[in-house]
């Protein structure tokens, strides 16, 4: 019991800690001015930041090249979600495209 608590303190500091983050953006909104390019900028590197976490898992395994058949199958899936295809077809096809490229031996 005594080996938790440590882990059991940390979970709700962190709890703690997410609340008052997510509290603070409405609460602190109206007492200052954001200008406009700023708002776009910081929204544009969100994305910037997201799509460079998935290029990297994409392309990378333990630290080396993932080979071609999974980059292949993330393209042709953000291809599709580009040209907006459901969701559901989005993650098929990537997958089908990877499972067929790595059938033909394609590493």
């Amino acid at each position: 019991m005594t080996a938790t608590l440590p882990l059991v303190v940390a979970v709700l500091i962190l709890a703690a800690g997410t609340f008052a983050f997510r509290f603070a953006g409405p609460a602190l909104r109206a007492r200052g001015v954001v200008p406009d390019r700023l708002e776009s900028v910081l929204a544009v590197g969100a994305v910037v930041l997201l799509v460079a976490v998935a290029v990297t898992n994409a392309v990378t395994e333990d630290g080396g090249v993932a080979g071609i058949a999974r980059p292949a199958g993330v393209l042709v899936g953000g291809v599709l979600a580009w040209r907006k295809a459901p969701f559901v077809v989005v993650i098929l096809a990537a997958a089908a495209t990877a499972a067929v490229l790595r059938l033909l031996g394609v590493p």
